[in-house]
C-alpha cells in the first residue's frame, strides 16, 4: 500500500525522486551551490580588481578578503536558514501531536481528502488512512510531510550545512586567487580567467545532478553565466582605473 501512494506522488518536473535522492540533495544542494557561490563571486571580484590594473598584491589581497567574507556569509546564511526550518519542522511536529490527540477524526478527513485528490477513491483513501492511524509514530510523521509538506529527510544539520558551505564557497573562491599566487600579470590573469571557467563547468554538471537537465547543457550555462559577470566587472574595473578612481 505504501509502494502504491508513492507511485501517486509525483514531484514537480514529473520525476520521481527516491528518499536516498532527497537526503542526498538535503546535504550535497548547499556544497555545490556554496562552490558555484564561490567561484563566481571571486572571479567577478579578481577580473573587477585586475581591470582597474592595480599592483599583484592588490589583486591577492581582495581576493582573499572576497573569499573570507563570502565564505562567512555563506555559512552564516545556510546556518540560519536550515535551522529555522529544523525550528519549524520541530513546532510542526508538536501541534501535529496534539491535533492528532485532540482531533484525530478532523486529521483522517484531511488526509483522506488528500488521497482523493490524488485520484484514489474514497475507499481506498479511508483503507490507507486506517492503515497509517493504526501506528501513531506513522500518523504524525506522514501528517506532517503531507498537510504541512515538511520532510525531515530534505532537511540537513544547520552545522553541517554551515560548514560544508564554508568549505565549499573557500574552494570554489580559492580557484581564481591562486594564479596570481604562483605568477602575475597576463599569464595569471587567462589562468585565473581559464580555470574558473573549468570549474564552473564542474559545477555546472554537479547542479545538473539536482535538476535533472542535460550536464553539458547546465555546465555550458554556468560557464556562460560566469563568464558575462567576469566581462561585466572587468570593464568596470578598467573605466574606474581609467579615470583614477
Amino acid at each position: 500500500m505504501a509502494a502504491l501512494i508513492e507511485s501517486r506522488r509525483i514531484p514537480e518536473g514529473g520525476i520521481p525522486r527516491s528518499p536516498h535522492e532527497s537526503r542526498a540533495a538535503g546535504i550535497l544542494r548547499p556544497v555545490v551551490f556554496g562552490g558555484n557561490d564561490g567561484l563566481v563571486s571571486n572571479l567577478a571580484l579578481v577580473m573587477g580588481v585586475a581591470g582597474a590594473a592595480p599592483a599583484p598584491g592588490v589583486i591577492v589581497l581582495a581576493g582573499i578578503a572576497g573569499l573570507l567574507a563570502g565564505a562567512f556569509s555563506m555559512a552564516v546564511g545556510e546556518y540560519v536558514s536550515v535551522k529555522s526550518q529544523r525550528e519549524l519542522l520541530e513546532y510542526q511536529i508538536e501541534f501535529q501531536r496534539h491535533q492528532l490527540a485532540t482531533i484525530p477524526e478532523q486529521e483522517r478527513e484531511i488526509l483522506i481528502g488528500i488521497y482523493m485528490e490524488r485520484e484514489f477513491s474514497r475507499d481506498e483513501a479511508v483503507q490507507m488512512v486506517e492503515r497509517v492511524f493504526a501506528n501513531p509514530d506513522r500518523a504524525l510523521d506522514t501528517m506532517v510531510r503531507e498537510e504541512i509538506g515538511l520532510d525531515p529527510r530534505v532537511i540537513g544539520s544547520p552545522m553541517g550545512a554551515a560548514v560544508g558551505s564554508f568549505m565549499a564557497f573557500t574552494l570554489g573562491a580559492i580557484v581564481p586567487v591562486v594564479p596570481y599566487l604562483i605568477t602575475s600579470g597576463p599569464v595569471a590573469f587567462w589562468a585565473s580567467l581559464i580555470a574558473s571557467l573549468a570549474g564552473l563547468f564542474m559545477l555546472g554538471l554537479g547542479v545538473s545532478q539536482f535538476t535533472h537537465r542535460s550536464p553539458t547543457r547546465t555546465g555550458l550555462r554556468q560557464v556562460g553565466l560566469g563568464l558575462a559577470a567576469a566581462v561585466v566587472t572587468y570593464l568596470v574595473g578598467t573605466l574606474l582605473g581609467a579615470s583614477g578612481i
